[in-house]
């Protein structure tokens, strides 16, 4: 089986992935021994189609704040055996539920043992796999105090276990780093020839339209503009980098924070599907940014 996000994950980039491949530098694929890194990894679509199609990538680093999610990454790479065993105990005991209210009951009582923050690397991945599968519409969403609350998803027979996406990505992350904290910590793993790719929480169109509990801590302008300063600190330094985010110029406000933050780069489009808001005439297709540091594209190139 080909290596895929083991995990669901809002804004995951599994349907741009042709369109970020066209948007990489034009020279990319004669690039020598590549460091490819992903600061805010998040579901890893990205990660394992780089991983994948590009084998000049001989270091990859990802890192992300949810300790909770590179623990999962860290137990698919090192304890895939044990991981797949809990979860089809797990998936067995779920399927033996007869009534969506006992299912209910069972989801709720593993939310509480998930959310005591007490638990060993399998028990606790176990459990965000359970969660994930179950719960409404994938999301991953915390509140303030940093506890999971989505709420249940009245699915009968999700698919909990697949042994085989865990044995495939467990076989591409052997080579991989996994860091845990903020974001800037990666800067110290580049070297030589390295890309960055950045898909950190978006900022909202509007304040009700866009999703980023990711974690406790907000995401808002201030950090956008953290990140565009460190943006910086890699263009200084001589490395690539790529960046995706929300489109807020192309809403009906036009505005224009992004166009005058990273005015000194390079900012194309990409289409997007978005399925998360609860209003379904709010869904469909929205354009996103792209920004990079580099002029040549293999979009261009293809022209």
């Amino acid at each position: 089986m080909k290596a895929k996000p083991f995990v669901k994950w809002v804004g995951g980039k599994g349907q741009l992935i042709e369109q970020l491949e066209a948007l990489l530098p034009a020279d990319f694929d004669r690039w020598e021994n590549v460091t490819y890194i992903e600061p805010f990894v998040g579901g890893g679509a990205m990660l394992f189609h780089m991983l994948q199609n590009h084998p000049n990538i001989t270091l990859a680093v990802i890192n992300d704040i949810n300790e909770d999610l590179t623990t999962c990454y860290k137990v698919v790479r090192d304890a895939p055996d044990s991981l797949i065993t809990s979860l089809k105990q797990i998936q067995k005991e779920y399927y033996s539920l007869q009534t969506e209210n006992s299912r209910k009951e069972f989801y709720l009582e593993k939310r509480d043992e998930y959310n005591t923050k007490k638990l060993e690397p399998i028990r606790n991945t176990t459990l965000f796999f359970f969660l994930n599968r179950t719960c409404f519409n994938g999301l991953y969403r915390v509140n303030k105090s940093g506890l999971f609350n989505v709420p249940f998803g009245k699915y009968e027979t999700p698919m909990i276990c697949d042994p085989g996406t865990i044995y495939a990505d467990s076989e591409l992350l052997q080579h991989v780093e996994i860091c845990t904290g903020d974001y800037q910590q990666t800067f110290n793993r580049a070297e030589g020839t390295t890309l960055f790719y950045f898909d950190p929480p978006y900022r909202p169109l509007s304040n009700t339209s866009s999703f980023n509990d990711y974690t406790k801590d907000a995401f808002n302008d201030l950090a956008q503009t953290r990140l565009k300063e460190f943006c910086d600190r890699i263009m200084q330094a001589g490395y690539s980098f790529m960046l995706s985010n929300s489109d807020c110029f192309n809403t009906p406000i036009q505005d224009r924070f992004f166009e005058d933050l990273y005015l000194e780069y390079i900012i194309d489009r990409v289409w997007a599907s978005r399925n998360v808001n609860a209003n379904p005439a709010k869904r469909g297709k929205l354009q996103e940014i792209l920004v990079h540091n580099y002029v040549q594209t293999k979009r261009m190139l293809a022209i």
